[in-house]
């Protein structure tokens, strides 16, 4: 089971919509995680076989969202391009999009980041995986929808690729969640001299050190490794893709246990 992130290239489609929008009409941030999910899983898709002896299959995710979520009254995720002060407001009055300064490169759009709480196509997935299929599914965190009345909706969000991707070990009753990242290991102290790597922690401890750190940083990992060794009894392993070997063999990572 292989899930991924999307933000780079959720950022660039967006910015060919812009660039674009005197031609055709700009598509929603929802249909843009959906374009890039499919994309980013075709690539993985190709290369997956080369190194599992199964067939690979590609499942575009749909994750159910709740409309009245704290995120929606106060968007955070920037999203997207810059944009001078004055276009900003344009977009803001014509669009009715919520733009904030972004750094010194201009205004940027903000969108919520709501979390997630169904997995649409679950069952799919578990039959695929019970099928020995090696599925890619939840790219991006999920394509965001609502439901209302008898129908799912899309909605603009983007949604925390790994608090989805515990959502679904957890669906799946898996019995590991791997999170790569660009560091080896959670560290103490990330940026001053004082820091220091985390070899192990409870799911309690995980969460007591999630709230110390910023929301764009290494919380959202530590957040869903403690849901996932929480709901499963299972460990979730934090580490990058080039200490994976090492942790794996218990020499590096971060371990979360419930």
């Amino acid at each position: 089971m292989v899930t991924h992130g999307n933000g780079p290239q959720v950022g660039n489609e967006l910015v060919r919509h812009e660039r674009a929008a005197g031609e055709v009409p700009p598509l929603p941030v929802w249909l843009a995680v959906a374009q890039t999910q499919a994309e980013i899983g075709a690539l993985i898709a190709a290369e997956l076989p080369r190194v599992v002896a199964r067939p690979v299959a590609v499942v575009l995710t749909h994750v159910r969202v709740d409309e009245d979520d704290p995120a929606f009254r106060e968007p955070a995720k920037p999203i997207g391009p810059f944009y001078e002060e004055v276009d900003a407001r344009r977009l803001e009055r014509e669009r009715r999009w919520r733009l904030v300064r972004n750094s010194d490169r201009g205004w940027r759009r903000v969108v919520a980041s709501p979390l997630p709480r169904e997995l649409v196509e679950v069952a799919a997935i578990r039959t695929l995986v019970d099928a020995g299929t090696a599925v890619v599914a939840c790219g991006g965190g999920g394509i965001p929808v609502a439901r209302r009345a008898a129908a799912l909706v899309g909605v603009d969000a983007v949604v925390d690729k790994d608090h989805s991707s515990a959502l679904l070990a957890a669906a799946l009753a898996a019995r590991h969640l791997v999170i790569l990242t660009d560091v080896s290991a959670v560290q103490r102290g990330y940026g001053t001299p004082e820091a220091e790597d985390v070899a192990a922690l409870t799911a309690s401890e995980a969460s007591a050190l999630a709230r110390e750190l910023e929301a764009g940083s290494m919380r959202p990992k530590l957040e869903a490794s403690a849901a996932f060794a929480r709901a499963t009894g299972g460990e979730a392993l934090i580490t990058s893709a080039g200490a994976l070997d090492a942790a794996l063999a218990g020499r590096a990572g971060t371990r979360v246990r419930p």
